[in-house]
């Protein structure tokens, strides 16, 4: 499963509505190669499932993954960060074995 903070939540309904995006659009979360660490993560607002998703609901918000993403993002939270040093959306992801000093790429 993937879950969500309150915070993140509150970030993606603000977010949802500033793009003009209705309630049809859910958070997609994924994983492609990439980044200082091998793999990125991606995030983004779709209306599309697709055969292989995974759907997951979380504090009322409904959150899609595709199937190859979900093997590297099981068990992740979503968290949003804010503040002087904030990083914005941060993947609290337990299979991670390395990540880069950003935060957005990781390694398994």
């Amino acid at each position: 499963m993937i879950t969500i903070t309150d915070k993140a939540k509150e970030k993606l309904l603000d977010l949802r509505q500033k793009e003009n995006r209705d309630e049809h659009y859910f958070v997609r979360v994924g994983v492609a190669g990439g980044g200082c660490s091998g793999l990125s993560y991606e995030l983004n607002f779709d209306k599309e499932l697709k055969a292989d998703d995974k759907v997951f609901e979380d504090k009322g918000l409904k959150i899609v993954c595709d199937k190859k993403s979900f093997l590297y993002l099981i068990g992740t939270q979503l968290e949003f960060s804010d503040g002087l040093n904030g990083k914005g959306f941060v993947f609290n992801n337990p299979n991670a074995t390395r990540t880069c000093g950003c935060g957005e790429s990781f390694a398994v």
